[in-house]
């Protein structure tokens, strides 16, 4: 029977310590040695960190609800950035499934890489994009906006001030393509860029925003992401699992697992938009994926799969 974990929430002061003593706060979690199963397989008790990307909270439920079916006792530990990739290099948590590579996370894998085990690159379109809806007509490429600014208010409707989204298209995008006079970046936040969208797109309106691939919002709209022929937006990114040093000794099978899974553009973006958007509890949203998505459980688990019901 599934069982929904504990969620732990830290800060990015509280640090390694601080993760260690608060994964362990309810006194159910012994994460000082990992328990192995019977027959000296996989160590059956599992912490997966998880920083609050739609990518990450869709895969991390994904990888829950599977690994609760197989009878793994999984802790999910809610946490920063930095403090994870600390918490992972000292033995903390056991896993994490979020890590962008070569560009998002160059500096903490520069720092923690050697004290980590890179389990392979489950996605490799992972990308900064500015998009319009489909319908709006000849404009393919961010080129194509200059001259275009009045049919668009002057706006580009963007996300958080301190995002690298915003960044590189303030910085990087617009004046590159020489966009900075007629039109204003929109600088709010994640939701609030949603909504326009949602309202645009409802009335069939031109709009043009700042978003990234994974994002669900490519499941629920029919979107364009323009093209970038001067590479301004930087290149494609994959995104890596990654354990703590000795994860694939302790847990062999999780580590073939991990090394098979990949997802398609497709895939993750229907598993965002479930976990997301259309359920409440993201591992509700997961077990609806799977039950529709068996081809993906046969692929990245093999025989493993057999037997598995959500």
């Amino acid at each position: 029977m599934y069982t929904r974990k504990r969620t732990t929430a830290l800060s990015a002061a509280g640090m390694s310590a601080a993760l260690l003593l608060t994964a362990c706060g309810g006194g159910d979690q012994d994460l000082t040695g990992p328990a192995e199963g019977e027959g000296g397989g996989d160590a059956q008790e599992v912490n997966i960190a998880l920083i609050a990307w739609e990518e990450a909270i869709a895969t991390t439920a994904m990888w829950q609800v599977i690994l609760e079916e197989k009878g793994y006792d999984v802790t999910v530990t809610d946490v920063d950035v930095a403090p994870m990739y600390q918490g992972a290099a000292n033995g903390d948590v056991d896993l994490f499934l979020d890590t962008w590579l070569p560009v998002t996370h160059a500096d903490y894998w520069e720092d923690y890489g050697d004290q980590l085990e890179d389990l392979g690159a489950w996605y490799d379109n992972a990308r900064l994009t500015i998009t319009v809806p489909s319908y709006v007509e000849d404009v393919d490429s961010i080129a194509d906006l200059e001259g275009r600014a009045d049919d668009f208010g002057g706006r580009i409707v963007g996300i958080d001030p301190g995002a690298g989204l915003t960044r590189v298209t303030k910085e990087e995008a617009m004046p590159g393509y020489g966009l900075d006079g007629d039109y204003e970046l929109i600088e709010s936040s994640t939701a609030a860029m949603l909504a326009e969208l949602d309202s645009a797109i409802a009335e069939e309106e031109p709009i043009v925003v700042t978003l990234w691939r994974p994002h669900p919002a490519y499941a629920k709209h029919d979107l364009k992401d323009l093209e970038d022929p001067e590479g301004l937006m930087g290149d494609a990114e994959t995104i890596h699992a990654v354990g703590r040093s000795g994860f694939t000794e302790d847990y062999p099978d999780l580590a073939g697992w991990l090394e098979t899974w990949e997802m398609t553009d497709d895939e993750l973006a229907s598993l965002e938009a479930l976990t997301l958007d259309e359920y409440e509890d993201p591992q509700e949203g997961a077990r609806v994926w799977l039950q529709d998505n068996t081809d993906f459980l046969e692929r990245t688990l093999g025989e493993d799969a057999e037997g598995l019901e959500f």
